[in-house]
């Protein structure tokens, strides 16, 4: 590619020197320069673009798969031998939290997300279940008080 535009640049070049349009000559010079910088950087936003894409789908997954029982949840979701999300959600004391990362090829984008259960009881992904959630809840603060009370 190179070659290719260093060929027409001395075409060019010669031509319009010959009959004295030095300016136009400069003005497509200008444009050419410009257009091979545009080319890459429209390509890495297309790839990052896709894994924002891809993050999103697992954020819309996890939103739909948020378990009852477990605290904790990891999930990949691949399709034709491609991975394209990696999906942790984790149960907190009042409400969850979703780490969804997408990917492109080389590029990876992660989104994380926290949502309170009166958000996820309103918008209607999970039942109203206060005696279930009181549970899950002192669970969670008896195994943190382990944890600390063990260092």
């Amino acid at each position: 590619m190179p070659e290719f535009i260093t060929k027409v640049f001395i075409f060019i070049l010669n031509n319009f020197l010959k009959t004295g349009m030095i300016m136009k000559t400069c003005i497509l010079l200008i444009v050419i320069f410009f257009s091979c910088q545009i080319l890459p950087q429209s390509q890495l936003e297309n790839k990052v673009d896709i894994a924002y894409q891809n993050a999103k789908k697992g954020i819309y997954w996890s939103l739909n798969n948020i378990p009852e029982s477990k605290s904790r949840l990891k999930h990949d979701l691949i399709d034709k031998d491609k991975l394209y999300s990696t999906i942790q959600i984790v149960k907190e004391i009042d409400g969850v939290k979703i780490i969804s990362t997408g990917f492109n090829n080389s590029a990876e984008v992660r989104i994380k997300i926290y949502i309170s259960f009166e958000s996820l009881i309103k918008d209607g992904y999970i039942k109203d279940n206060k005696a279930d959630r009181e549970t899950d809840t002192t669970k969670l603060i008896k195994k943190q008080l382990k944890k600390r009370r063990k260092n």
